[in-house]
Parts: C-alpha cells; structure tokens; sequence
C-alpha cells in the first residue's frame, strides 16, 4: 500500500502545476499516507466479524455506532465490553431495529449505551463505527451474522486518519439531530 502511495506521488509531482491539487490538499494527502494505516476484509472467506471485534476491543475511550441491520451476537458482546470497561458508546440505529422483534436496540439500551434511531430517510444504511477520534470501520458489511457466513461483503478499517475519523463523527452527530431515543417497548 506505501509503494502505491509514494508511485501516486511522484505521479502528482510529475503533474503539471495546473493539474496538482492545491499545496494544503497535497499536504494532507502525504500526512495521511506517513500516518494512516488501511485493513480490508472480505467474505466469503475472511473472517471480518472478528476484525471488528479486535477492532472494537482497542478502544479506549470512545465509540460511535451507526448500523442499518445489527444481529451479530459477537460484535454486540465486544461493544456491550467496551462499555463495561468505560469506554463511551453510543449508538445509532435504522428504524427497522425499533421494531418488536428486534432485540439489539434493548441490549444496547440495557448495557448502559445511549441508543438513537435514526426516522428521517427511508432507510439509515450506514454501517460505520468510529473509535477514540482516529479509527474508521466503514464498508457494506452489515454487523450481521449473514453479512460473515452468507453474503460478498466487505469491511476497511482506516486506523490512525484523525481527519477521516471526524468528518465520520461529524456526519454521526448530524444523524444523531435527525434521530429520536431509542425507548424499550413495555412488556405485556
């Protein structure tokens, strides 16, 4: 991956100046490429589940959550840890996971995390988690059990890009405005 990115920068240096991004993006760009540092899983055949798991179990301090379908039993006992240990969690669900049936929202809920769902679109698709400001876990993977045993899917996880990581966190807070609290339905 460096190997690409320093042959991508000797192609912009090779650009005439016309052509070169402007120097502030140029520098952003060579501060992301010394800095971050990209993982990619697939299924089938990856086990992309547990990537997300290790991933969740490094957090230290925060964690944002925005997740279209969420069944997977271990990526909700890693989040459930990260609570347990201090870390703040918080997250925001599709309104599909609202529905009675539907048990993620509840023990999300009952571990203490802050439970949003998110009625504005049609449907909240995103499946994205934001770690301690600077790790992005993004892709079509939904946190589901068919995501790693049935379908092609695909997680990147781009650790160590402050910047990344806020206009994710920027772009949950938004969601966040559009998005009531998750209430647990009374039981009957």
């Amino acid at each position: 991956m460096r190997r690409i990115l320093v042959l991508l920068a000797l192609a912009l240096a090779a650009m005439p100046a016309a052509a070169q991004p402007p120097p502030a993006v140029a520098a952003a760009g060579a501060a992301f490429a010394d800095a971050a540092r990209w993982q990619t899983c697939f299924t089938p055949g990856e086990d992309c589940t547990r990537v997300i798991v290790a991933a969740v179990a490094d957090a230290r301090s925060t964690i944002r959550l925005q997740a279209y379908v969420f069944t997977s039993e271990p990526i909700l006992r890693a989040v459930r840890e990260a609570r347990a240990r201090g870390v703040d969690v918080r997250a925001i669900l599709d309104k599909s996971q609202a529905r009675p049936g539907r048990d993620v929202a509840a023990a999300l809920a009952r571990a203490g995390i802050a439970v949003a769902i998110d009625v504005r679109p049609a449907i909240a698709h995103n499946k994205v988690i934001v770690i301690d400001a600077h790790t992005v876990i993004t892709g079509s993977f939904n946190f589901t059990r068919s995501a790693q045993a049935r379908n092609a899917e695909n997680v990147l996880i781009v650790r160590g890009d402050a910047a990344l990581a806020g206009a994710y966190a920027d772009n949950w807070r938004q969601r966040e405005q559009h998005s009531v609290p998750y209430r647990e339905p009374a039981a009957e």
